[in-house]
């Protein structure tokens, strides 16, 4: 066991066997088999996934669960994430590890180190891309055993989600050091915020990943997975408080976040550091009419 550990903990080793696999086949049977209702199933699959991650069920709301996805996707005891409520604040939507983070500048950001990609091609046009020039952005990447649910980032009002089928890469750090554009690639939800003070424009961009590849959503009645057919372009009217719960991931993955010119990153977030649900992410610079 310890071997396995230490293969990957190998990033060549780790981007192989997570990316050159039957990725689409693998996830599908992953959603599949972790929705078992079988106590030894359950009971099994959980104890392997402690042995490969720092599982910590302390601050769940229930400590007893019918199926392996039913404690991916588990909610927490009330008061377990503070939110920071000062209105110049965004939060983190997310429990994470902080990626690849800054400004966005010509519509590009960067995905790793000499890995950039363009926000025209992560949002399939221009309009959104435009709209935040000279903004900040941040890369959430959640890990397994982390809580899976996402909440409103401020006070807003979801207008618009625009689903982009794709393919389901691994969102780790060995691949995104190996593999160009992959949140371009990649099986994508882009959820159009405006905040409710200041009527600015703030882009969550949820993405799937290899055996992470469902995506509930709080406000629209249907589940965005890969045999999801459309429509693709959904119109929403949907009000949300800072720290209310939007959805959850089906096992875990990342989320993007793109704020316009105006906002800065906490000074506590930097590449490679954990940041927890309604932790401060951005400040808002300036006040805006």
């Amino acid at each position: 066991m310890k071997l396995l550990e230490r293969l990957l903990r190998n990033d060549r080793i780790n981007y192989t066997l997570t990316n050159r696999i039957p990725r689409t086949t693998l996830t599908r049977f992953m959603g599949w088999f972790s929705q078992i209702e079988n106590p030894v199933i359950r009971d099994a699959s959980i104890a392997v996934w402690r042995l490969f991650a720092d599982l910590d069920l302390t601050d769940a709301r229930k400590q007893s669960f019918r199926s392996l996805h039913d404690c991916f996707i588990r909610e927490l005891k009330p008061g377990s994430r503070p939110v920071d409520e000062r209105h110049e604040v965004l939060v983190s939507p997310c429990d994470a590890i902080v990626g690849a983070c800054g400004t966005i500048r010509h519509s590009m950001v960067v995905q790793a180190k000499g890995f950039p990609y363009s926000l025209e091609e992560l949002f399939t046009g221009s309009r959104l891309a435009a709209e935040l020039e000279g903004g900040t952005y941040a890369t959430l990447r959640l890990t397994s055993s982390m809580y899976h649910r996402f909440h409103a980032p401020h006070d807003c009002h979801v207008g618009r989600l625009t689903y982009v089928p794709g393919d389901v890469w691994n969102v780790n750090p060995p691949t995104l050091r190996r593999v160009e554009r992959v949140f371009c690639r990649n099986e994508r939800a882009i959820v159009e915020l405006q905040l409710n003070e200041t009527r600015q424009r703030i882009a969550l961009v949820p993405v799937a990943a290899v055996l992470v590849a469902s995506l509930r959503l709080n406000f629209i009645d249907v589940l965005l997975h890969l045999d999801y057919r459309g429509p693709h372009e959904i119109d929403c009217d949907a009000n949300f408080a800072k720290g209310e719960e939007m959805g959850w991931f089906q096992h875990g993955s990342t989320i993007l976040v793109f704020a316009p010119a105006g906002f800065r990153l906490d000074e506590g977030v930097r590449e490679g550091t954990g940041i927890r649900m309604g932790s401060p992410l951005m400040h808002r610079q300036c006040s805006h009419s």
